[in-house]
């Protein structure tokens, strides 16, 4: 009897592990595609972001801002991992004259709980480097370091979150202006499953030391949607989102923005 109970489960095991083989493909589609939108992830991505910013200074050109922002994980112990972040802007600047080359970089670490819940957290510092390139141009001349922290909750097809830094200049040029500026980007994405999914996640700047209010804030609104696909065997994430700013610098501030993303996923 025990033998013919066991072969019974187990025969019931086996059919609904058949029947349920599309579903959880499409389950672990739309959990590989729900990691990647937490940025604390213990996941190596290689994401290649472009945004380009139109009606961009007082002659309304377009100005071009692809970042290339490798985000490595690195296990501390059983408990927290290390999640590094290295932002390297490649910059077309139409205005006051047109130069092409490399922004300040900018390298985030966040400690972060090892394991997977619905609320995810981060910690730590933010760096920023004068490595622009002409430096009156594409850099702020100026050494600069400050806090970051991420926060986000996770709940069936939800994931809502926000990244926030500020950074303060410590050193540089004496003849380029001291750094205060913050950054907040929150972000709601809604998966739909098949790695389709809704997000807005406007980046939000604040220059504390702007010398005119009005150049202060930068606030956009707006969204988009995104595909997790497959070229082979290598997990990529693209997606497409527009923005248009309610409030930017009256000068150099652009009216809106169109951002595009390719992103390379190496899962362990």
């Amino acid at each position: 009897m025990k033998l013919k109970n066991r072969l019974l489960v187990a025969m019931l095991c086996l059919a609904a592990m058949l029947i349920a083989a599309p579903l959880r493909a499409e389950d672990e589609e739309t959990a590989l595609a729900k990691k990647i939108q937490n940025p604390v992830a213990d996941l190596i991505t290689v994401p290649f972001q472009n945004s380009t910013n139109y009606g961009y200074g007082p002659h309304h050109n377009v100005q071009n801002v692809m970042n290339i922002q490798p985000v490595i994980p690195i296990k501390l112990n059983d408990c927290y991992n290390l999640i590094t972040r290295t932002i390297v802007p490649v910059i077309h600047q139409p205005w006051p004259d047109t130069r092409n080359g490399i922004g300040d970089i900018v390298f985030s670490a966040f400690l972060s709980p090892r394991g997977e819940g619905k609320f995810i957290w981060g910690v730590g510092p933010v760096f920023q480097l004068p490595t622009g390139s002409p430096k009156y141009l594409l850099s702020q001349g100026q050494w600069g370091a400050g806090p970051t922290a991420v926060a986000l909750f996770m709940d069936g097809p939800w994931v809502v979150g926000a990244l926030a830094n500020n950074i303060w200049s410590f050193a540089g040029d004496s003849n380029r202006k001291p750094v205060n500026q913050m950054l907040v980007q929150p972000f709601i994405n809604y998966n739909f499953g098949k790695g389709w999914y809704a997000i807005s996640a406007p980046i939000i700047t604040a220059n504390w030391l702007a010398p005119d209010k009005r150049d202060v804030w930068t606030l956009p609104v707006g969204g988009g949607f995104g595909k997790l696909f497959k070229l082979g065997k290598l997990p990529i994430n693209a997606t497409v989102q527009a923005y248009t700013n309610t409030k930017q610098p009256h000068v150099t501030g652009p009216d809106w923005t169109l951002r595009t993303q390719i992103q390379f996923l190496f899962p362990k």
